[in-house]
């Protein structure tokens, strides 16, 4: 409610300035009309704006200034080339009002542009190579995976973690589930953020944007690293290739984790603990502490015991490395 109104004030003041300081030199009734439909048009850009439910003081002030200095800056440079004094009087009551309204949309529409960490980042001094910020936003499955903690207590990752209003609210329900394990794996999950937002060093941010005609979470994270132009981390493989497919850049724990891995090739020799017999004839299967499994020839009887294991081959998969080897007695 409290929108139209202030759309209603914003039409009526410009017709009324329009009516009294008509710009070149119409007639008051034209100067009015003019207003009208410079305001209208305005109004109507306005509410071509992209619909998003959040309100940030911080944010809205900022843009709401910044457009009061700009709308006096080109209500001046106009004054200085400009002999019309009611033409003149009118553009800048026009910039004047109009600037504000702009700079306190987009204040309230892309309200990370002008938070805190934003505007420290912009003004801090860099060099060439650092320079920008680096959005990246968390995915519910890296969130309750739990390992982006660790990666964020070692500093590996750096620049602003963005935590969206629409994945808090997906975490809160799955740690209200009924089911056990799920409201076990919820409440993980907003125990991880927690710990980064108190321990990690990286910084923070709640992003209140939302996109309500998008009803897949999925979607909305696409559409939100858009906006921010950010990087989404992720643990969910068909999120990993839409996005990639969208064109933008993904970080992926479980390669990250794969590209860890050491690399063992064939010939070399390993120790591993034989868990369990094999589909073949006297196969026996082990693994590795980093989970990759390793499947051994002639090792069926040796179950339950360390054995040195001499690696024949190794096959890349989609969900990671296989191990093939051969035990000599």
């Amino acid at each position: 409610m409290g929108i139209f109104i202030f759309r209603f004030f914003i039409i009526v003041l410009i017709t009324l300035t329009g009516y009294f300081f008509p710009p070149f030199h119409l007639a008051p009734y034209f100067g009015a009309a003019t207003g009208f439909l410079l305001s209208i048009a305005i109004v109507y850009l306005e509410t071509r704006i992209r619909k998003s439910q959040f309100k940030v003081i911080w944010s809205s002030t900022i843009g709401t200034l910044a457009g009061v200095l700009l709308g006096w800056a080109l209500g001046s440079i106009y004054q200085t080339i400009a002999s019309d004094n009611s033409t003149t009087t009118f553009i800048r009551i026009f910039f004047l009002l109009i600037m504000p309204y702009i700079g306190f949309l987009v204040g309230t529409r892309k309200f990370e542009w002008l938070g805190p960490p934003h505007l420290f980042h912009f003004f801090k001094e860099k060099n060439v190579k650092n320079a920008g910020h680096s959005y990246k936003i968390l995915d519910t499955s890296v969130i309750i995976d739990g390992r982006i903690a660790d990666i964020c207590d070692t500093g590996f990752i750096g620049g602003t973690l963005v935590i969206s209003q629409f994945i808090l609210k997906e975490l809160q329900f799955v740690a209200d589930s009924a089911d056990g394990m799920k409201r076990q794996r919820g409440r993980r999950g907003l125990d991880v953020l927690d710990h980064i937002q108190k321990s990690s060093q990286v910084s923070t941010i709640i992003s209140e944007m939302d996109f309500p005609e998008v009803k897949d979470v999925d979607s909305k994270l696409i559409e939100l690293a858009k906006q921010m132009g950010a990087k989404i981390i992720t643990n969910d493989f068909n999120l990993n290739k839409v996005a990639k497919l969208q064109g933008l850049h993904v970080l992926n724990i479980n390669e990250l984790a794969n590209a860890l891995k050491p690399v063992v090739l064939p010939g070399e020799t390993i120790k591993v603990f034989i868990l369990k017999e094999g589909k073949e004839k006297d196969q026996g299967v082990a693994y590795l502490d980093d989970g990759t499994m390793v499947v051994v020839d002639n090792s069926r009887k040796m179950i339950g015991q360390n054995i040195d294991v001499t690696v024949t081959s190794v096959l890349q998969t989609t969900v990671g490395k296989m191990i093939f080897g051969r035990y000599n007695e």
